[in-house]
């Protein structure tokens, strides 16, 4: 099988396109999204119950909570929000 005659009317050869590097922090992200998929996928919490991982906006740490599908509705959380408005009024402090 010949396949030169595909590309005759083409010109030059075609650079492969550049690779951008995956930020380490991206990466761990993205296995963090994979993991809590497959957490959720099991059914650990119940068939009408998920895992979620947010940042908190004030504090930017990372809070794990089960949360109800239907009424989304948080069953447990850690750090407690409690803890995290804490946190949140020691960094206002001067």
């Amino acid at each position: 099988m010949d396949i030169t005659a595909i590309n005759r009317g083409e010109s030059g050869l075609h650079a492969p396109a550049p690779v951008t590097p995956v930020s380490k922090e991206a990466a761990e992200n993205r296995q963090v999204i994979q993991a809590v998929k497959a957490v959720n996928g099991t059914e650990m919490f119940g068939p009408e119950n998920e895992l979620q991982f947010q940042k908190d906006p004030q504090t930017k740490r990372m809070v794990v909570k089960v949360v109800n599908r239907k009424t989304r509705e948080v069953l447990s959380q850690v750090p407690s929000e409690s803890l995290l408005r804490l946190a949140e009024d020691l960094l206002k402090t001067p």
